[in-house]
Parts: C-alpha cells; sequence; structure tokens
C-alpha cells in the first residue's frame, strides 16, 4: 500500500541548533536526578540476563517499523541491518515527506519482497509516521527502529525474548541500564533522565530511558491505543496510555551510537518542553 504524495514547494527545515546549559545548574540537575533514581532502582524492571544469549530465531512474526525523514546517506543501510538479524516478518517503512532523496531510494527497497513503503503527501512529525505504520502492519509484535544508525538491530533477539517468554508484552531498550555513557551529550542525558523521573513518578514505572526509540509491543496491544502526539511527545504519550492500561514495561540493555545535530540529529529544545507537557497531559 502507497499513500498518495502530493508536490509542495517548501524547502527542507534546517536541523536544530544543540541548546547550551549553564554547567552549574547541569551540576546541581544530576545530583537530583542521581538521588531520585536510586530511591527507585531497587524496583526497575530488567530482562533475565538469558536474553544476552537468545539466539536469532523467534516464533514470533515480527513487524519492524521505520519512520523517516531525510535519511537518504542510511536508510538503504539500517534495512540491511535489519535484515541481517533475520528475524522479521516485515518491515514497514513511512517516509513522512523526505525531499533529500530518500524517496529515491525507498522505491528501490520497496521493489524487495520483505519491504512495504508508505509515503506521506507532507511533513507531519514521526508520531504521525508512527501511527501510519501501526495502522498496516501485520505481525505478531511490532518493533520501532530508527533510520539512522544510532540504535543496533543486533539487539532485537533480547528485545523480543521478555515477550516471547509471556513475561510481558511491552519491552524497552534501555540505553542507560549498562552504559550510561553512550550519550555524549550531558544535556541530552540529563533531559531524557528529567523526563523518565517525571513519567516515572506520574506512571508508576520503574524506567531508566523512557525516550528510547527501541520500543516493541505486542500487535494487539499496540492498535488498542489511540495516538494523537504527531512529533517526539509520542514516547511520553504512548508510556502513559501503556500504563494507564496496567501494562508493566520491562527494560533490556542495548547499544547506543550517538549522532550530534551536526549529523542529522532532529530533536530539539522545543521537543523536550513538549514531551513534558506530554507527560503531564496523558498520565490522568
Amino acid at each position: 500500500m502507497q499513500l498518495e504524495t502530493k508536490k509542495l514547494t517548501t524547502s527542507p527545515s534546517q536541523p536544530p541548533l544543540a541548546p547550551t546549559v549553564d554547567p552549574t545548574f547541569l551540576n546541581r540537575l544530576e545530583a537530583t536526578l542521581t538521588a531520585a533514581e536510586e530511591a527507585v532502582s531497587v524496583g526497575v524492571e530488567i530482562g533475565d540476563e538469558s536474553t544476552d544469549r537468545h539466539e536469532n530465531a523467534t516464533t514470533l512474526a515480527v513487524s519492524v517499523v521505520i519512520p523517516v525523514y531525510n535519511e537518504r546517506e542510511t536508510i538503504a543501510e539500517i534495512v540491511r541491518r535489519v535484515q541481517a538479524v533475520g528475524i522479521h516478518q516485515e518491515i514497514v517503512i513511512v517516509d513522512d515527506f523526505s525531499m533529500d532523496g530518500t524517496r529515491d531510494v525507498l522505491l528501490e527497497l520497496a521493489e524487495q519482497p520483505d519491504i512495504r513503503v508508505l509515503m506521506h503527501g507532507y511533513n507531519r512529525g514521526k508520531g504521525a509516521a508512527l501511527r501510519t505504520a501501526f495502522a498496516e502492519v501485520a505481525g505478531d509484535v511490532v518493533m520501532i527502529q530508527d533510520a539512522d544508525l544510532e540504535y543496533d538491530p543486533q539487539d532485537y533477539p533480547k528485545l523480543l525474548a521478555p515477550i516471547e517468554r509471556g513475561e510481558t508484552d511491552v519491552v524497552y531498550g534501555s540505553r542507560f541500564l549498562e552504559n550510561a555513557d553512550q550519550d555524549p551529550s550531558r544535556l541530552h542525558r540529563l533531559g531524557n533522565r528529567l523526563l523518565t523521573a517525571l513519567s516515572n513518578r506520574l506512571t508508576g514505572q520503574r524506567l531508566t530511558d523512557m525516550e528510547t526509540c527501541y520500543k516493541v509491543f505486542r500487535r494487539e496491544v499496540v492498535q488498542s491505543i489511540s495516538f494523537q502526539q504527531n512529533r517526539f511527545g509520542f514516547e511520553p504519550e504512548i508510556t502513559a496510555k501503556l500504563s494507564r492500561m496496567g501494562k508493566q514495561i520491562v527494560e533490556v540493555p542495548i547499544k547506543y551510537d550517538y549522532r550530534g545535530y551536526d549529523e542529522g540529529k532532529k530533536i530539539g529544545l522545543r521537543d523536550g518542553l513538549n514531551a513534558l507537557w506530554c507527560i503531564l497531559r496523558y498520565s490522568f
């Protein structure tokens, strides 16, 4: 299936600038967050260590969904990496009106039998792209994969293992369970920790990385949720709504290869403020 495309004359938006903050404030914030995290650390849900030894085999049909916006340089490589793991049933790619040549690459990829490409007629945001994908998936399990090579598909087996063992319906991959320094941006780490701590406080979850890309769900769970957020507010929205459904989220540690703003990172300060608002809005 392919959504209708409409030609627009708008030019691509400029990537957000990396914000700067007084380091003294960051020191105080980090100390406060560390104390808060230690207070709840006993309750953190972590996948069994045996997931690290889980072979690349699963009885689950897996739909990998990839939202894409201006990722011409990386989209073919991330698809190759997903296929190399060999546990997916389908790859559903939603292009959010890329204007850098990404669509030309996707038209070639769409010729492969395990790949479906859906195209938005205008730029709507990551959350909107995920909604489009969720409506089309056919697998038992849905896994979100970013297109920018920060997240490694080799982590798929351990992400799927808790669901396959019947322990949970939802798994998040945490960048911070084993190596908190995988993200070299101190401001980015602290912002994530702040949002995660507030989300935990309001939802009752025990997460270390609410903003992670790697979120895995049984298909019937994610398709039962009505989403509203079009941009990066999707992350706190889905976490809050899963919590209100009574779903306990299990975390497993994952690898992470940070990409900076000069390399095309798109999330900015405005998205962080919107995430804060979304946590408050959807947790009640």
